[in-house]
């Protein structure tokens, strides 16, 4: 062995006693004739002293930053002792050294806070690795890795392994593809998740199942996506959506009692707060709303044929008027808590911040509602003191509270209030990375209407079932949209889906359905998506003939592994939490990949390039 105790494990108790310990050059310190050295490896940093003797064999031969290092010596106490850390009371008089491999001046300075911008650090993965922060995400990772795994097995479900090569199916975001040499002009594809395969599970008998698998899809991007990320997949047969809740709720808590040491509810029974989609919309502008904070949305003017049970708090010609985008726009407001004092700057800061791209909004326009009880608005010719009161009073606005207001389109509009309600949170110091509110949204639409097609998209995926009460709505009548502009009359626009999905902050980390186990009712999904009889025995022919085997009732969830990890570690940057992650491109600048091939590799596979442009 080349160490017997690791540099993070000797304490004051170990005092006096022979030690070799092994690890990375940290820092090099030298006053006169004496050399200080701090010695790191995976477990924590040790303070080496070379002595007289020694210290004339490193003028001949000096330490460098990185490098491996073998040091033989007896633990002594420190004089000048640094309690920020586990090993600060102790160091090694070093009697005998070795160098094990010499290092390369590293890039950037491997510390806490380190001179390595993204690029750099995600070119040189292997040693911002070593670094404290990054070492302790994927300590992290691995810590949820094993909780949940540990919380599974004790609920009694089994870890099957399902394919990497599988048939294409692409009806979400795109397949990666993988050429057959032993089949010419075909391909298998990576899964988007193991939806059917864990589907066939159930069929199979094995009524617990849960595997922590790598999904791929080759998507444009967004912010901070990864072309391959981690799920943790699980299925259950006989069980109905309370069953599911109940199971995942268990699961989430006890992932956050083990890694984190915090009790999500008080008590073991009690469960996590759940919103209809519908009060997500209506409430918070999305379906992922972050609950740490309220601030939320008052509908002014809003669309009745999207929420037909909710009524208008003011009268809708009061907002006919040029800023607000007239009487039939989508009018949304948001009562931001002590702001009444933001200066002009500030305010026009805010409009040209909802201006942009991202947000796509013509203009913002606010009401101030002054702690001497007067009100201020950026609209005030077109508005009386009185009517300013009553769009505040509508909004649940106190004094020195700043009111804003948005207009437009239905979507965009609830989308941007949306953004502008964590901006405003995020600047007022709200959203707390230590602070952890989680809740069920449920009762989402089973469909989503494609304009541009003039025909039905399943907002979550092919399998979900309608809700037990809709099923017969769904069976009973013809998927074709007749007239497109009444596509929101059409029985099928109000058919809600038996799915969930769990929120974190304000991130979706799960989501799932009961799912669809009859023949019939699978066939009558597909052709509502629009395909016809021989594509869906193309696609799924497999699953079809299944259902017609004993196919028991099912449901089941994925959890977004490297997100969860994330917000657990105070980040909403799942790449800290993955050991190599991809960049915003989706390549991966270490390797230089996705690359170039070998003519004879392209040969073999009997593929011609054609690249355009």
């Amino acid at each position: 062995m080349y160490r017997t105790h690791t540099c993070g494990e000797l304490r004051i108790t170990d005092k006096g006693i022979e030690t070799t310990v092994a690890g990375w050059v940290q820092t090099i310190r030298k006053f006169g004739a004496i050399t200080f050295v701090d010695l790191r490896d995976r477990y924590g940093v040790t303070q080496l002293v070379f002595g007289e003797e020694l210290n004339k064999l490193l003028e001949k031969d000096p330490l460098g930053r990185e490098f491996v290092l073998q040091a033989i010596g007896s633990v002594n106490e420190r004089s000048n002792k640094n309690l920020n850390i586990p090993t600060g009371e102790i160091e090694i008089a070093v009697g005998e050294f070795k160098i094990l491999n010499r290092s390369s001046v590293p890039p950037f300075t491997i510390q806490d806070d380190t001179d390595g911008g993204d690029d750099l650090r995600m070119k040189y993965r292997f040693l911002d690795l070593r670094r404290n922060p990054v070492r302790k995400n994927i300590e992290l990772r691995y810590a949820v890795n094993r909780a949940a795994r540990n919380y599974l097995h004790q609920k009694g479900f089994i870890d099957i392994e399902t394919p990497f090569l599988i048939k294409s199916t692409p009806e979400g975001a795109r397949d990666f593809v993988v050429p057959s040499r032993m089949n010419p002009g075909q391909f298998y594809a990576l899964p988007q998740s193991p939806q059917t395969f864990k589907q066939l599970l159930m069929i199979s008998g094995f009524d617990r199942y849960y595997q922590i698998v790598k999904c791929f899809r080759d998507e444009d991007l967004r912010a901070d996506r990864q072309p391959e990320f981690t799920q943790i997949d699980c299925e259950m047969a006989f069980v109905e959506q309370e069953d599911i809740l109940n199971m995942f709720e268990g699961m989430v808590k006890f992932i956050f009692k083990e890694v984190k040491g915090i009790d999500l509810a008080s008590g073991e029974t009690e469960t996590l707060p759940r919103m209809t989609w519908e009060d997500a919309m209506w409430n918070y502008g999305n379906d992922k709303p972050d609950i740490r904070f309220d601030m939320k949305i008052t509908n002014l003017v809003f669309a009745k044929h999207l929420f037909p049970g909710k009524k208008a708090v003011l009268n809708k010609e009061m907002f006919a008027i040029p800023p607000l985008g007239g009487g039939g726009a989508t009018v949304l407001a948001i009562a931001i808590p002590g702001c009444s004092e933001y200066s002009r700057k500030q305010t026009d800061e805010l409009t040209e911040w909802v201006k942009r791209p991202q947000i796509g909004m013509k203009g913002l326009v606010y009401v101030k509602v002054n702690t001497d009880g007067t009100y201020k608005s950026s609209v005030d010719k077109f508005y009386s003191e009185e009517k300013l009161k009553a769009i505040a009073d509508a909004a649940n606005a106190k004094a020195g509270d700043l009111v804003l207001i948005l207009a437009g389109h239905e979507e965009r509009t609830r989308k941007a209030i949306s953004d502008l309600r964590m901006e405003m949170a995020t600047r007022l110091g709200l959203r707390k990375e230590n602070e952890f509110k989680l809740l069920w949204v449920l009762d989402f639409p089973l469909f989503e209407y494609d304009g541009e097609n003039n025909r039905w998209v399943a907002r979550h995926h092919p399998f979900t079932s309608p809700k037990p009460s809709q099923i017969e709505t769904m069976i009973n009548n013809n998927p074709v949209i007749d007239n497109a502009a009444e596509y929101l009359e059409h029985p099928y626009a109000n058919i809600k889906a038996n799915a969930y999905d769990m929120v974190l902050n304000g991130n979706e980390i799960g989501g799932g359905s009961i799912r669809i186990f009859q023949r019939e009712l699978q066939e009558k999904m597909f052709a509502a998506l629009g395909m016809d009889k021989e594509e869906q025995q193309h696609k799924f022919g497999f699953l079809l003939g299944a259902f017609e085997y004993g196919a028991p009732p099912h449901g089941g969830i994925a959890f977004g592994f490297d997100r969860l990890c994330a917000i657990i570690g105070g980040s909403e940057v799942i790449r800290d939490f993955i050991a190599f992650p991809k960049n915003n491109a989706g390549r991966d600048v270490m390797l230089d990949a996705p690359s170039t091939i070998d003519e004879k590799q392209l040969e073999e596979l009997q593929i011609k390039l054609n690249l355009k442009g």
